[in-house]
């Protein structure tokens, strides 16, 4: 019996890597896996290319390269993370991945609202949440959570060094006033 799935155009977050450092590429494989639109960094982009991707879009700051056809350039006005927030929230993408070599969630707070924004760095997955949000996870799991207000949790337990692992194969949910709390999966 086969399974098939009808996928939609934006349907998938977005992937944009900015600085691919030494991500694990098996880790980047599976985010590739239902063909995203892929947006590079252009200073990376000769490597994507050589390890044989198709890339959509390319944050272009130099302007001295040729790209494979049909790839768009986002002109660069501002940051260059920003400029690629702009254009996906303009084309009406609901989530993007982002690749990089440290997570600035928090520099990105006047775009949560707009666009669901996952960073994923060589030992991280951070994102934002809101309020009742739960997650599956295995015992011994670890989250770092910038404690910025009160927050509840269940089946997590703080470390001395600040961290919360998870105590039991289960659910964890956040409960918090604020808008959002800004975690991050230690990968």
């Amino acid at each position: 019996m086969s399974s098939h799935h009808i996928i939609r155009e934006k349907q998938e977050p977005a992937l944009y890597i900015h600085q691919l450092g030494t991500f694990n590429e098996e880790y980047l494989g599976q985010l590739l896996e239902w063909s995203p639109t892929l947006i590079v960094n252009d200073s990376i982009y000769e490597k994507v290319i050589s390890m044989g991707l198709k890339v959509d879009a390319v944050v272009n700051s130099s302007g001295d390269h040729v790209f494979q056809e049909n790839t768009k350039v986002i002109e660069v006005k501002t940051e260059d993370l920003d400029a690629v927030l702009d254009f996906l929230i303009a084309d009406e993408y609901q989530a993007v991945n982002v690749i990089d070599t440290t997570s600035n969630l928090r520099e990105l707070g006047s775009y949560i609202a707009e666009i669901n924004i996952v960073v994923l760095t060589e030992t991280e997955k951070a994102y934002a949440i809101k309020s009742g949000f739960n997650v599956w996870k295995p015992k011994g799991s670890v989250f770092k959570i910038e404690v910025l207000s009160y927050f509840e949790t269940s089946n997590l337990k703080q470390e001395e060094n600040g961290d919360f692992v998870v105590i039991n194969d289960g659910f964890v949910e956040f409960k918090f006033t604020t808008e959002y709390l800004f975690i991050s999966e230690v990968l």
